[in-house]
């Protein structure tokens, strides 16, 4: 009879060991990842291509800054360059707003920009398909991603490392960008 607890513990300790050995096949999403690292919120993964200043001097950056707001007195162009997934079975769309976020808290809001690189807000994504497209400008330009531009004073890089804050479908996520 002594031998039936310990038959019924080891029993408890097998289902837990194989309880624990099962979740450890779940894979949670990580909502903060660094630059060139998938962010997947939803059914939506979102990689950035790469984070540069951008000068509107210089004739390829001009290309990416037709249509951009005029810089005020200190201020320069962000541009952050990223590609956006949809894994599901279902249409999406790329999601308003973008953020950045400095080490102090300071928020600075994506400017509008309508031009042949620019991350259009709203714009849907098809089912296991990219934005940008393959037959696109964005797509197939150097740095094959679609810029989302911000107008950041020039003591931003002050305040580094900054994150691009997605909204998400419930948490927003965050992706540490590469200055």
């Amino acid at each position: 009879m002594r031998r039936r607890p310990v038959h019924l513990l080891l029993v408890a300790i097998s289902l837990l060991s194989l309880l624990a050995v099962a979740g450890c096949g779940e894979s949670e999403h990580e909502t903060e990842v660094n630059e060139g690292e998938p962010l997947e919120l939803g059914e939506l993964a979102f990689n950035v291509q790469i984070t540069r200043f951008l000068n509107p001097d210089s004739a390829e950056d001009s290309s990416y800054l037709v249509g951009a707001p005029p810089l005020e007195a200190a201020q320069q162009y962000l541009g952050v360059f990223m590609q956006v997934d949809n894994a599901g079975e279902e249409p999406n769309v790329v999601p308003f707003p973008f953020k950045l976020v400095d080490t102090r808290g300071t928020l600075y809001w994506q400017a509008e920009l309508e031009n042949p690189f620019a991350l259009i807000p709203g714009t849907p994504v098809e089912p296991e398909q990219s934005v940008p497209g393959p037959e696109t400008a964005a797509r197939n330009g150097p740095i094959e991603g679609s810029l989302i531009l911000f107008l950041v004073p020039e003591s931003a890089v002050e305040n580094r490392p900054l994150q691009l804050e997605i909204p998400g479908p419930g948490e927003p996520g965050y992706i540490e960008l590469d200055l």
